[in-house]
């Protein structure tokens, strides 16, 4: 796990180039506390850079930049090639290859000379970004793993390219001048965060996950993005030869599929460990991880004394049962605030998922104890995890079948109670089925009510805002596109599926957990998003996966095998912090100042009509509204911080 930069001058490089691209590296030296590096072609105007977090091959055998045994290549590498051994063995030793060490850097080198760059990336398996130069045709290669764990921004900044790990990378050229872009803004403020390939800055690109690009100096051209590996084509490959056997057999072959990536993924030349959050994604991998090891695991949990917010005590027990080494940390409103300053800085982009705070909180952690530690993240995309994945068909067939006026009328009453209010009779229920903060859920719910199709429905799901509003920043809205397009063989849960493992899983999931895990130099991997399981997931049956009684139906029964279902059994709920309670308590005086109409108006980028509107109705009370002003909140912060007040 590492932090990459560097850029191509059209004019040659200037005398200081090795300390610009020090600086642009020195500015991610969080992402690669050990190590750092710089290698100039000054013939070709290029410099790359490198800050390197060491996991593999401790030695300066593994320094970077690193050039290939041929010379004609030389990359700078985020992530971590997990098959790097098999690659290696399968490399041998031809004439003229000497292995100077055992890092998968110097083995993903070799495979592009020997092999090409495509059948390169399609044989790597792991999560990487990286900038690989090529001498012999003077060209730049920018390339994102499958799943864009690993992220990576470029673009020209007058007569320079600029590429790295992060945007305060690109910001530390002195070429840079990029201004805010109006439509990603509207996106963040409709999605809480910028859908890739945008980015918070005009003319300047995420790469898009599962593809590359190539920079030609000789043109001066960025070609557009090549794709190498996308969900769409991977399930519906999958979907052609599904499945052909019982349900018993198909956890047979997952409990085969997740021992080997977990044997790939907890190899490390430093300490491993994993979240243990409580559900049951992480739960799995912890059983299984443990089931397979000499010693006991080290997990760590965080948890929140606020009622409704805490998993911890399930992990804490999970914990004694396998016999993990379990570390728990219990924190405060006051823990959790203390990291809001410094969210602007970590998160470089506008970013509003407010399960930040505690992913923060657990790294943090964790770090104190390992170097490597192991996610569940990935799982609820792949296995129907989520909810809406079982309510929202059931809403689509309701907004069909009856009148709109009549729906109407339906979501006035339910949003005419407070969340509190619902809260409060849920817990007068008293039924263990009864989800976390029911109050909030059910004002969404009322919300999803005036959706006229199932792709409007999506859209509705995914917003934070209510509907029009962002526009209100001037730009138009991108949600994730092609949604409408999907094959109609596909059921309206499997698209929503598809369309959040596109979306919603590399710009909001992998990046909070990227950002947060690289902040405490902490390198995160989520073995769920090894490809093999997510082509597997979707060879199955729908009923495999999606069933009357919930999602992830193969997981359940996985975890059936290894732990008791007392442990496991309770309503799903999320890695969430109680935000709306604090912005009406101790946060209250940070937002208004960050929300006041005239600070807002004389920034001239969002209307303050509708945010002092919802920020009022919040704060009676009479609704909840945290999702919506946590973005603006997040957009404000950081925009003080790096465009100034």
């Amino acid at each position: 796990m590492c932090g990459i930069a560097g850029f191509i001058s059209s004019k040659g490089l200037p005398e200081n180039a090795t300390g610009i691209a020090r600086r642009m590296a020195d500015a991610l030296a969080y992402r690669g506390p050990d190590d750092s590096g710089t290698w100039l072609d000054e013939q070709s105007g290029v410099a790359l850079a490198h800050r390197r977090l060491s996991i593999l091959d401790l030695s300066p055998e593994g320094h970077q930049p690193m050039a290939s045994t041929s010379g004609r290549y030389v990359i700078v590498f985020n992530g971590e090639v997990y098959n790097h051994a098999e690659l290696r063995q399968a490399l041998g030793t031809p004439d003229g290859l000497s292995w100077r060490g055992h890092s998968d850097t110097e083995v993903m080198l070799e495979a592009i000379c020997r092999w090409g760059l495509d059948q390169a990336l399609a044989r790597f398996v792991g999560m990487f970004a990286f900038a690989l130069w090529d001498r012999e045709k003077k060209q730049l290669i920018l390339a994102r793993d499958r799943f864009g764990e690993k992220p990576l921004y470029y673009g020209m900044q007058g007569p320079c390219f600029l590429f790295g790990s992060e945007l305060k990378a690109l910001r530390a050229h002195p070429d840079w001048s990029a201004a805010i872009d109006r439509d990603a803004l509207g996106s963040f403020l409709q999605l809480g965060y910028v859908p890739a390939p945008a980015s918070i800055y005009a003319g300047v690109r995420k790469l898009p996950p599962g593809s590359y690009v190539v920079f030609d100096t000789a043109t001066q051209r960025i070609e557009p993005p090549r794709t190498f590996w996308s969900p769409l084509e991977a399930a519906m490959t999958a979907r052609a030869t599904p499945f052909a056997g019982s349900a018993s057999e198909a956890c047979d072959r997952l409990e085969t599929l997740l021992r080997e990536t977990l044997r790939l993924q907890s190899f490390a030349d430093v300490p491993v460990g994993a979240f243990l959050s409580g559900g049951i994604d992480s739960t799995l991998l912890v059983a299984l991880l443990q089931s397979q090891s000499t010693h006991p695991v080290r997990t760590f949990t965080i948890g929140f004394r606020e009622q409704g917010y805490d998993e911890a005590k399930f992990a804490a027990a999970t914990a004694r049962h396998l016999g993990c080494q379990h570390t728990e940390l219990y924190v405060d409103a006051a823990d959790a605030q203390a990291l809001i300053p410094g969210l602007r800085d970590v998160y470089d982009e506008p970013f509003a998922d407010s399960s930040q705070l505690p992913v923060m909180l657990v790294a943090k952690l964790a770090r104190q104890q390992v170097t490597v530690c192991l996610s569940g993240d990935g799982g609820d995309e792949l296995f129907g995890g989520y909810n809406r994945y079982q309510w929202a068909p059931r809403v689509a067939t309701w907004n069909r079948r009856i009148p709109a006026a009549v729906r109407a009328a339906l979501a006035s009453a339910i949003t005419a109670i407070s969340p509190e209010r619902w809260d409060g009779l849920a817990r007068l229920a008293g039924s263990a089925a009864v989800p976390s903060t029911p109050g909030i859920k059910l004002h969404k719910m009322a919300g999803l009510l005036g959706a006229q199709s199932e792709a409007g429905l999506y859209e509705r799901l995914i917003s934070v805002w209510p509907q029009s509003i962002p526009r209100a920043a001037g730009g138009a809205v991108a949600l994730p596109a092609g949604f409408e397009a999907l094959p109609s063989s596909l059921s309206f849960a499997e698209r929503m599926m598809l369309g959040d493992s596109s979306g919603y899983l590399p710009d909001d999931i992998l990046v909070k957990v990227d950002r947060a895990t690289m902040a405490s130099g902490l390198e995160g991997r989520a073995p769920f998003l090894d490809h093999r399981i997510f082509e597997f997931a979707w060879s199955l049956p729908q009923q495999y996966r999606l069933g009357p009684a919930g999602g992830k139906l193969p997981l359940r029964q996985l975890l059936d095998r290894h732990l008791p279902r007392a442990l496991t059994e309770r309503p799903k709920a999320g890695f969430a912090v109680p935000v709306g309670n604090w912005l009406r308590g101790p946060l209250r005086e940070w937002a208004a100042d960050l929300l006041d109409a005239t600070r807002l108006r004389r920034e001239g980028l969002l209307d303050p009509a509708p945010v002092q509107q919802l920020w009022n109705e919040h704060l009676s009370g009479r609704r909840d509204w945290h999702h919506p002003l946590w973005a603006v909140l997040m957009f404000q912060s950081w925009h003080e911080l790096n465009h100034g007040r």
